[in-house]
């Protein structure tokens, strides 16, 4: 039988459209979510909860200025005693690490020498002193002669001429007694100052040079002086105390030895160019010796006061690549404040944009970002344990334990 090609076409068609039904049918039944007929459709993404931090309030006060640095015990004085001429210690009167006044002997040297050509200079004066007074009388008589015209005025002028050259002679001798004094008194070695004697590396019998020997040195160690670095930045303010008697300076041993209050007494006149510093001295009273040369201590000064600065604490700030800001608590939320460190000491830290009495983000900054949404950490309660913490009821484990987990 011949088929009829319009009724093939038909029947192409059909077959056609069915499979295409049936393929739609699939894809719908493919995409609709199991159990979406079981109840409402859930939220695309729940809400975070509260970050919980503390908050401390911004302050505004005076904050003093504190320039810390490393110094060293140095003394006013330190002189190392030496002999002025060269002979034999004949008795040392002192001991290694006495203290010692001023004008207090010390050391006496052989001055033997030295007391015969005293004792010849004033053989010498005594002599003079004779030739001189019989050069006086002779001009006594010779004016007495002349009144009674027995000699010429040449003689009395002669007479004269005898007597000045004798006086002469006289001053001459007692000018070789004081030099020869000198020498003499460089025997007995006396302390140029009050202080602490240091090692005495001579005893009797010790041969010393001139100016080359040292018997001792005694060091001041009351007041005295600690030594610093004051940075360029600060020159300007640390001469203006000076200016004022001088700033107040502490000074703090190592383990606990003391602390000790001063005055800044010099700057230097030059900056270091390597280190951009510039050298200072502040004294101490030390009548209990407790400073001792070359001992370390740390030295705080203040040089200047910020008036009514912002103070918060330095752990609250936050260096980021865009700048260094603070959180602040506002309307529950974190909300960053960018800032401008003015000064930092200890765990103040004076700054720029915040205003006095803004809630400061203290500790859970870390898990701030801004907008988040906070809870203040709730205060230590009087049995000294920190209460509870805010949370949420949805989101947290039953109070009498862990979770369990729900049957199936």
């Amino acid at each position: 039988m011949k088929t009829n090609p319009l009724f093939l076409n038909l029947a192409c068609g059909v077959i056609a459209l069915g499979l295409w039904g049936c393929s739609g049918k699939s894809d719908v039944a493919t995409a609709t979510p199991v159990g979406a007929a079981s109840g409402p459709a859930a939220p695309a993404s729940a809400a975070s909860p509260p970050v919980t931090v503390s908050t401390v309030p911004a302050q505004q006060r005076d904050l003093a200025v504190v320039l810390k640095a490393t110094g060293t015990v140095t003394p006013l004085t330190s002189v190392d005693v030496k002999a002025q001429v060269t002979s034999v210690v004949a008795k040392v009167h002192i001991e290694e690490g006495q203290f010692v006044k001023a004008g207090q002997l010390m050391f006496t040297l052989d001055a033997r020498t030295d007391e015969a050509n005293v004792a010849k200079a004033r053989a010498q004066l005594a002599k003079d002193t004779a030739t001189l007074a019989d050069a006086k009388r002779q001009l006594e008589r010779n004016r007495q002669l002349l009144a009674q015209n027995f000699i010429s005025q040449g003689a009395v002028d002669t007479a004269q001429a005898g007597v000045d050259a004798a006086a002469a002679t006289v001053t001459a001798d007692q000018a070789a007694i004081d030099a020869a004094r000198v020498p003499l008194s460089y025997a007995r070695i006396t302390a140029p100052n009050a202080g602490r004697a240091g090692l005495v590396p001579v005893s009797a019998g010790s041969a010393v040079q001139a100016n080359t020997t040292t018997l001792v040195t005694i060091t001041q160690l009351d007041p005295i002086a600690v030594g610093f670095s004051l940075p360029q930045r600060n020159l300007t303010d640390a001469l203006g105390a000076l200016k004022g008697g001088g700033a107040a300076v502490t000074a703090q041993l190592a383990d606990g030895g003391g602390s000790f209050n001063g005055r800044l007494q010099f700057v230097d006149n030059l900056v270091d160019a390597s280190s951009g510093s510039v050298k200072a001295k502040a004294v101490f009273a030390n009548p209990d010796g407790k400073l001792w040369p070359g001992a370390f201590v740390e030295v705080s000064q203040t040089v200047s006061t910020i008036k009514d600065a912002i103070i918060v604490p330095q752990a609250a700030i936050i260096q980021g690549a865009r700048g260094t800001i603070v959180y602040a608590v506002e309307d529950g939320k974190a909300s960053p404040r960018p800032i401008k460190l003015l000064y930092a000491q200890g765990n103040d830290a004076a700054v720029s944009g915040v205003k006095a009495g803004e809630a400061i983000i203290l500790d859970g900054k870390q898990n701030v970002r801004p907008g988040s949404r906070v809870v203040e950490r709730k205060k230590e309660g009087k049995d000294g344990k920190d209460a509870k913490e805010p949370h949420d009821a949805a989101s947290s484990p039953a109070r009498g334990g862990a979770s369990k987990p729900v049957a199936p």
